[in-house]
């Protein structure tokens, strides 16, 4: 059964940087394909960012693009999101995410993922 466990998330003003950690179990992240997306209190789920099953192409959001870096530790079966210069529209529950297959593509669209975690809070003030 795979299992994602999101951490990280805080309480940070404006121009501030945080790292956010996705730690699977029962799930290889050198073997799949990892995506972050990330709800605001009445939007729907959007999405972040994602790195291909070889970690060699990674896609972002144009909101984010430049500011926040997805990245994976195969030894600690994690996946990271680094996130520089937050601002206050960054405000949201972020979740991680895993396509069904292993080796399968997943880009953007929520439908690609079969399994989430439980999210993380990111709340940041202005």
């Amino acid at each position: 059964q795979v299992q994602l466990v999101e951490s990280g998330g805080d309480l940070v003003q404006a121009g501030a940087s945080l790292r956010l950690s996705c730690a699977a179990s029962g799930r290889t992240v050198s073997s799949s394909a990892m995506g972050w997306f990330r709800q605001a209190p009445g939007k729907e789920r959007e999405f972040v960012a994602a790195i291909s099953w070889s970690g060699g192409n990674t896609d972002y959001a144009d909101s984010v693009k430049g500011r926040f870096t997805i990245s994976r530790d195969n030894a600690k079966n994690t996946v990271y999101l680094q996130m520089n210069s937050l601002k206050p529209e960054d405000t949201a529950v972020y979740y991680c995410a895993a396509p069904g297959r292993l080796f399968a593509r997943a880009g953007p669209k929520t439908t690609s993922y079969d399994y989430w975690g439980q999210g993380t809070q990111v709340t940041v003030s202005s």
